[in-house]
């Protein structure tokens, strides 16, 4: 296995999971995970919107498309019940897709050897995190995973039963 089909798999995997538990809990997207708050299903799919535009800031050059949003959806930003402040769900679920196609696009376009290639002004923190362009891809999964598991708490919180959710096709 190459490093590339590594990394595709992994994206592929996590966001599969990803979407498999919002699909279980998307009628209900403010659900706090906790009873002292967390991050809601919502943010928690703005803020993977809003990573997946900065991946493809660092690797690709351009703008992150979904730039805007970093005032609802940053690192330290608090999720709040009021979702007249956001953006619709559908609207957000729609942005992150149409970047996780851009990004799958972008590995796809490189070579083994480009995924050494340093990024250029990684994330203050996280400069190792970010530091080349398959780090970055791969940091991606991993985030998402983490993310994951906030929408899955949420569902426990809404009184529902998680479901694996491997089932659902990006």
């Amino acid at each position: 296995m190459y490093t590339k089909d590594a990394i595709r798999f992994s994206l592929n995997l996590a966001n599969r999971a990803m979407l498999g538990s919002l699909e279980q809990i998307q009628d209900a997207p403010l659900t706090f995970p906790t009873p002292q708050g967390g991050c809601h299903p919502l943010w928690v799919l703005g803020h993977l919107t809003l990573v997946e535009g900065l991946t493809y800031e660092l690797i690709s050059g351009r703008p992150n498309p979904v730039s805007k949003w970093a005032p609802l959806f940053a690192p330290n930003t608090t999720p709040v019940a009021d979702a007249s402040i956001y953006p619709a769900f559908g609207e957000i679920r729609a942005r992150y897709l149409e970047l996780r196609e851009k990004n799958l696009r972008l590995l796809d376009s490189l070579s083994e050897a480009d995924l050494d290639t340093p990024t250029n002004n990684p994330p203050k923190g996280l400069e190792e995190i970010f530091a080349t362009y398959g780090k970055s891809f791969l940091a991606l999964a991993f985030h998402q995973t983490a993310h994951r598991g906030q929408i899955t708490d949420a569902i426990r919180a809404a009184g529902r039963t998680v479901k694996l959710g491997l089932e659902v096709a990006a």
